[in-house]
Order: C-alpha cells, then structure tokens, then sequence
C-alpha cells in the first residue's frame, strides 16, 4: 500500500503524538509499504528518510512559511495534492490545526479513504483548554471531518468514550500505540544511570517522574507528596527528569526550596536513550500525577524496565495498567500520592509482586506485531485492499 501521514511538526517536544507517529510510519515503512510523511516541519524525523531507502518513509517537508496551525496556501495545497493522489490511503494526526480538516476534504474530494488519530485532543480535561474556542472549531470544521472519516482511531477505550460524543454518527476504532520494546529487551542495566546521577545510590528509595516539565503532568503534586513523606519519616529521592517551559519549571525550583526540599528532590533535565532505560531501571517506582494522558509512553516504559508505577485516572489506558498489576491508580492530590509511595516502599512484598507483574503485561499487551497487524488490518479494510 502507499500510505500518506500528515503530522504539522515531527518535532518531539510537541510530546507523544510525535513519537507514535515516528514509530508507525517506520514500523509500515518496514513490512515493505511505501509511506510518505507529509510535515511542515521536519523536526527530529531521521535524516535517512530522504527517499534513498526503500525499506524507510519519505519526509515530505511543505515548504516556509511553517503553518501548524494556519491554513494549507496555495503553494502548500499543490504538493498535498501530488500526495494525496499518489496515497492508497490517508492517516491525518489531530484535530485542532484547520490543515487537518483541509487534508480530510482533499482527500473526499480525490476518492480516498482516509482516518483520524485524535492523539487525546477530544479527551474532557483536553477539550475544557480554551473550550469556547475549541467549540466553536469543532462546529465548524471538526464534527464533520470526523463524521466523514473511514475511522477516528482512539490508543485505549477510556479515550473513545469521553471523544465519541464530538462525532455521534463517526465510527471510532482502538488501538493501542505502538511502542518500540527492543531498547526494554536488552536493557543496559542500572549502573549507567547510578555512575551518572550519584543521588541514587544514597540508600534511600528512588521515585521517579520521567515527563515534560508542565502544569498538566502536576508536578507540584508530587513536590507537595515528597514534603508530606518527609513529614511522616519517609525520606526517599525523588526524581524529575525532563524539560519544559521555563517559567513554569523555575516556579518548581521554587517550590522545592520553599519546602525545604533540595536534599530529596532532584531536576536532572532531559535523559534519553539507554540512560533512560537505566534510569527506569534505578528507580523503585515511577510517578506520574498528570491530569491528562490519552497513552503516554512513559507508563509501558517504565513496566517494561521492571519499575511500579502509580499514577492517576486521567490516564486513559489506566484500566489496563491496573489490571497489569503493576500499576497503582490514586487521586491527584499530594496527599493521595504521599499516601501510596509509603504504602509501597514499607510494603516490599506487595512492592515486588507489582514488579513482577510489570514485563509480562508490557510484551504482551503492546507486543510490536500484534498492534502492527491491526493498524494493517484497518489500512487494508478501509482502502478495500486484501
């Protein structure tokens, strides 16, 4: 099949929606498809996929100016056009740029079939960010290019349920993200991350938050939670990895100062890589009050390392995680949070059966081929192609 992408950026601090879209054109690009990936910006897409390799997408690169959020001009219509007419079927990624539905009539107008990933901008706490705007773009423009799609794809059921009242006569499919699991399967280890953040090996229990640093992952949150622990005799290391906007992650620093914190809780920016996976590895739990996540690849990851995770309802695949057994869901309150990372670490028993449960469910909920097979599956049935 030739399989057409558009995403308006590939840059991966736009968040989770990049990275599935990343891991999906390669993992087609890979079972012998050819996918183009239409973008109007580049991003973090490798600097291989530039045609030469067959057995990799193409980046289609919609030249200046950069229109995220703005009409498709003239200019930009000509080369989606060429695309569309060359694609069997077409996978548009959200909702909120006024190009995605311009990209959805390209595609009636041309005859092809064409899909939705809603990438959780249709979840409750989502649409209830600058709702009167948002209201109103969906009026106009949203409701009928989802009603019209072959399919509007939602990663967990939690998220088609709060979503599939934006598009009453669409038709909503799920499937999970797909997730690389090679890095998980030859784990380097927690050494890498000990040697690079000494923290770790003062003996006390290691929380982490692997996340962007931003107001919707509750962050103070889990400040607030490290300060009641230290309150109740519980000194443990907490851990915040990642970047974000700077004012925001200032007002953080703050707060750790203010609460008297900066023995126990620790900003090491960005890690990536294997020093991510060591990282997870180095960790008694992982922690997350966020008030929205439509997937969030931090929670597979973290399984896939060996680590518990506790986070909150406003996870949409939280249903799944719990039943994993691996996974704790609380409250967003610092209390709630403080409560549960106690309970756990003077719990060892219960604190190992969740690690044990944590791999099994990771390879075999989000096993690669699997979930390849069902966005194939749905490729192929919407194109009326065997």
């Amino acid at each position: 099949m030739r399989i057409l992408h558009y995403l308006p950026s590939l840059s991966l601090t736009k968040g989770g929606p990049v990275r599935a879209v990343l891991d999906l054109t390669s993992g087609f690009a890979a079972r012998g498809h050819h996918v183009t990936l239409l973008t109007c910006d580049r991003g973090d897409a490798p600097s291989q996929w530039d045609g030469a390799d067959t057995s990799k997408p193409v980046v289609t690169v919609l030249p200046a100016p950069e229109i995220n959020s703005q009409p498709f001009a003239a200019s930009h219509k000509a080369i989606a056009a060429a695309c569309v007419d060359q694609a069997h079927i077409v996978h548009v990624h959200g909702v909120w740029n006024y190009s995605n539905a311009q990209l959805g009539r390209m595609a009636r107008a041309r005859g092809k079939p064409y899909l939705v990933s809603l990438r959780g901008m249709l979840d409750d706490w989502s649409v209830q960010q600058k709702a009167l705007k948002k209201r109103f773009f969906h009026c106009v423009f949203v409701k009928a290019h989802l009603e019209r799609a072959g399919a509007v794809h939602c990663t967990a059921q939690a998220e088609l349920d709060q979503s599939g009242r934006w598009f009453p006569k669409g038709r909503g499919v799920v499937i999970a993200n797909l997730l690389d699991l090679n890095p998980f399967r030859s784990p380097p280890g927690p050494g890498l991350a000990r040697e690079k953040f000494p923290i770790l090996t003062n003996g006390r229990p290691n929380v982490l938050f692997l996340s962007r640093l931003h107001y919707k992952k509750g962050v103070e949150v889990l400040i607030q939670a490290a300060s009641r622990l230290r309150e109740s005799g519980v000194h443990c290391n907490v851990i915040l990895a990642g970047t974000g906007d700077a004012q925001y992650a200032s007002a953080m620093q703050n707060l750790v100062g203010e609460l008297e914190l900066d023995e126990y809780v620790h900003f090491v920016g960005h890690v990536g890589g294997p020093l991510k996976v060591s990282l997870y590895q180095a960790c008694d739990l992982f922690a997350l009050p966020t008030s929205q996540e439509n997937f969030g690849f931090v929670f597979p990851e973290a399984l896939a390392s060996g680590t518990p995770i506790i986070t909150t309802t406003g996870v949409d695949i939280w249903r799944e995680l719990k039943d994993g057994g691996g996974a704790s869901i609380v409250e967003r309150t610092p209390d709630a949070f403080a409560a549960e990372i106690k309970a756990l670490i003077e719990d060892p028993v219960r604190l190992a059966r969740m690690k044990e449960a944590t791999k099994p469910f990771v390879f075999r909920t989000y096993d690669e081929k699997t979930l390849m097979d069902q966005y194939e599956g749905l490729y192929k049935e919407l194109a009326g192609r065997e």
